[in-house]
């Protein structure tokens, strides 16, 4: 694990994605995957292949230090500043009704109508800082305190695949059906996550969202596009 930080901003988050780029453009011998959170890198790799890299020119280092001095070289040269370019992802939302059962909750909370709550979440740039809890799962920085809202006393047992919540001043999209105690506020027929393609969250870390409000025709429309 490369630990690089331990606060949560945009700046810290682009060293992350920065290095997390290179490593893949760049993989070493016997590299699988890089993960990035929110301060971090976790890297994987196959120890064998590491040290079978090594074998002909006689080096008895630990696969762990092999891979140490290469990500520190790479991290003290700085190389892997200009090897990523944000990438901008709009996101359609169907807000209210039966797609955002909770969006009324959150606009009583804060004594505002549907519509400013509506008009507040779509009118922002989100930045997606790591994928997790669930597959696909983006977690996005850069809501407005203005709706935060508290977790659910309560989680679903079932959230529909697209849903839209808030928890606390965080916001986030649900890309499979999953149980979960956010504030459902919308929903987006853009699929989030498939397994059978060979990246297969849509989201990735570093990616910049926008939400665009449509209606429930439109809604369906896109879904039907999509089949």
């Amino acid at each position: 694990m490369i630990q690089l930080g331990s606060t949560i901003n945009p700046e810290l988050q682009h060293v992350v994605s920065s290095l997390t780029a290179h490593l893949e453009n760049t993989p070493f011998p016997g590299f699988i995957e890089c993960v990035p959170a929110f301060a971090s890198i976790t890297v994987y790799y196959n120890p064998m292949a590491v040290i079978k890299s090594r074998i002909s020119s006689g080096y008895r280092e630990s696969p762990y230090k092999i891979v140490h001095s290469y990500i520190t070289n790479i991290i003290q040269d700085n190389g892997s500043a200009e090897k990523f370019t944000r990438r901008k992802v709009d996101i359609p939302v169907v807000y209210g009704g039966e797609y955002g059962p909770d969006l009324e909750f959150v606009s009583s909370h804060h004594s505002l109508s549907v519509q400013e709550v509506v008009k507040i979440h779509s009118s922002s740039d989100y930045l997606v800082y790591m994928i997790g809890f669930a597959p696909g799962f983006p977690y996005l920085g850069g809501m407005s305190n203005k709706i935060a809202a508290p977790r659910k006393s309560s989680p679903r047992l079932r959230i529909p695949a697209g849903s839209v919540g808030i928890a606390g001043q965080q916001t986030g999209v649900y890309p499979i059906s999953t149980p979960g105690g956010w504030q459902i506020i919308g929903r987006t027929p853009l699929p989030l996550f498939n397994p059978a393609n060979s990246s297969p969250s849509y989201l990735q870390a570093g990616d910049i969202v926008t939400f665009t409000p449509i209606n429930e025709k439109e809604f369906q429309e896109f879904k039907e596009e999509r089949h």
